[in-house]
């Protein structure tokens, strides 16, 4: 049996076409061999990656593409003898220093075959909440210590506790999978390699808070994910994991970045433009069409599910200080090794650039991450010690996020990035407040005069009395973070964003 992605990532870089070569040669051949669509592992550097059952497992080949595939099978079925062998992908080290709860089964299963799922520990959370009271599955996920892996870092057990209190007739599930940030992937890959895990985690947040009805806010330009999902909503409802007092519906939106906040996403599911509501009240209380409502993101729901298998007290033995459990993290940019790396709270930015990442794929020397995407701080090597997790980040004045980590060379300009930010912000603006609408946009304009030396000393103290207006008067985080990587420019590399001042400019800055 033969294993091959059909994930987004893999088939950009040609896995329809060598899934198509291998047929043909199995054709020509008369070989008998099946091909299983698999999703990915996140090991976006082998990608297309062909893996061929054996008896001591599966044996990998890399970054294949239709050409190589005649030569590969010129003897038949390839084995582990072939010189372009990568021996037992489970044994490659970059897999193997992993510790995978939520990607356990990416790239391994087929992603609609139910049991697939089931063989290898799916619908076990399901099955235990089901024997548990609503107050019982709560206090598992309090227990468990898990956070929103959406960027907020909400407590999900308060979340839940909120929805089960709040008196009402009706309430619901939504499920944020607007996943909008640079260098971010997770949501999408675990969609398409194991949607199962999302639906059984979102079954199990119905079951805790008494939800009849979900929904998934799918961004649209993941067409590939939307398809998958789809028909894994249908084996669910065929199979009875959904459908019985609980169904999920698929919604698109419009590519609007605004709408992975989440109270312009309950605009945009309710029809109306997405744009932020203030708060309070809380979604909790008053969401999805004035009713008590869940809102987690993909990662989180996913996570769930080990949670209620395992227990939260398992799921909180991983971590660190109250980061607990495990996060995926997203390497991207300039790196060799790109991917997503799930590991425990607590690696450092260096072991995971460096030793998953493998540094730069230019050769280059690294010089900055960014981490927590676009509107996460940049870090500089002085900071690559620090462990990733929320409470570490917050004291060096960055986030996680989303868990997106993007790699910088030498070679960039970090003053550009700072102008990025500010220009995204005022793109991505829904226009609501007047700080993010209006802010950002001259925050872009005085960053253009530093960079090119005009009214040095007045356009510095503009650009800080901006930054501060953002972060405490902007009603979402889309204006009140855009300013973190604006200050860590300033503070770490201040002389890429005015070259006419010394280095460093940043520790004048006031933070």
């Amino acid at each position: 049996m033969l294993f091959l992605p059909a994930d987004t990532g893999a088939v950009s870089v040609g896995a329809d076409d060598v899934a198509a070569a291998i047929e043909a040669c199995s054709i020509s051949q008369a070989l008998d061999v099946r091909i299983v669509r698999t999703g990915s592992r996140g090991a976006y550097w082998l990608e297309p990656l062909l893996e061929v059952a054996t008896p001591a497992g599966r044996i990998g080949f890399a970054n294949l593409s239709a050409g190589d595939v005649p030569a590969l099978f010129a003897a038949g079925v390839p084995t582990g003898a072939h010189p372009s062998c990568l021996g037992l992908v489970d044994a490659l080290p970059w897999l193997r220093q992993q510790q995978r709860l939520t990607f356990a089964r990416a790239g391994i299963i087929d992603p609609l075959s139910l049991s697939d799922y089931r063989d290898t520990g799916g619908l076990a959370g399901l099955e235990r909440a089901r024997a548990l009271a609503p107050q019982a599955i709560i206090h598992e996920v309090v227990a468990s210590g898990l956070r929103g892996r959406g960027g907020a870092a909400f407590p999900a057990g308060l979340k839940w506790q909120t929805v089960h209190d709040t008196p009402a007739a009706v309430r619901y599930v939504v499920c944020n999978a607007d996943e909008g940030d640079s260098g971010t992937f997770a949501d999408r890959l675990l969609i398409e390699a194991d949607p199962m895990q999302l639906i059984e985690g979102m079954a199990i947040a119905a079951r805790a808070v008494g939800a009849a009805q979900g929904f998934i806010y799918l961004r649209s330009e993941y067409p590939l994910a939307a398809r998958t999902l789809d028909r894994a909503l249908h084996v669910a409802r065929e199979a009875g994991v959904l459908g019985d007092g609980f169904d999920i519906a698929v919604r698109l939106g419009g590519g609007a970045y605004i709408c992975g906040e989440e109270t312009a996403l309950l605009e945009s599911l309710e029809g109306r433009r997405g744009v932020v509501r203030a708060k309070p009240p809380l979604p909790a209380r008053e969401g999805l069409f004035g009713q008590p409502t869940v809102i987690n993101n993909v990662l989180t729901f996913a996570a769930v599910t080990e949670v209620l298998a395992r227990g939260g007290a398992a799921y909180a033995g991983h971590g660190v200080d109250r980061s607990r459990g495990t996060m995926p993290f997203q390497l991207a940019g300039n790196v060799t090794r790109g991917g997503l790396v799930e590991v425990p709270f607590g690696i450092t930015v260096r072991a995971l650039v460096e030793g998953f990442g493998g540094g730069c794929a230019s050769g280059r020397p690294m010089k900055a991450v960014q981490v927590g995407g676009p509107l996460g701080a940049y870090l500089p090597e002085s900071q690559w010690d620090a462990p990733l997790a929320y409470e570490s980040m917050a004291a060096i004045g960055a986030m996680l996020g989303h868990g997106g980590v993007v790699v910088f060379d030498d070679t960039a300009d970090m003053g550009e990035q700072a102008q990025f930010a500010m220009e995204f912000c005022a793109h991505e603006s829904c226009g609501k407040c007047t700080p993010c609408r209006i802010g950002s946009t001259r925050g872009a304009e005085v960053i253009g005069r530093l960079r090119r030396g005009e009214s040095v000393a007045a356009s510095r103290a503009l650009l800080d009395d901006l930054c501060e207006t953002m972060e405490l008067g902007s009603l979402c985080a889309l204006g009140g973070l855009t300013p973190m990587p604006v200050r860590s420019v300033l503070r770490y590399f201040g002389h890429e964003l005015v070259p006419a001042m010394p280095a460093p400019l940043g520790e004048e800055v006031p933070a």
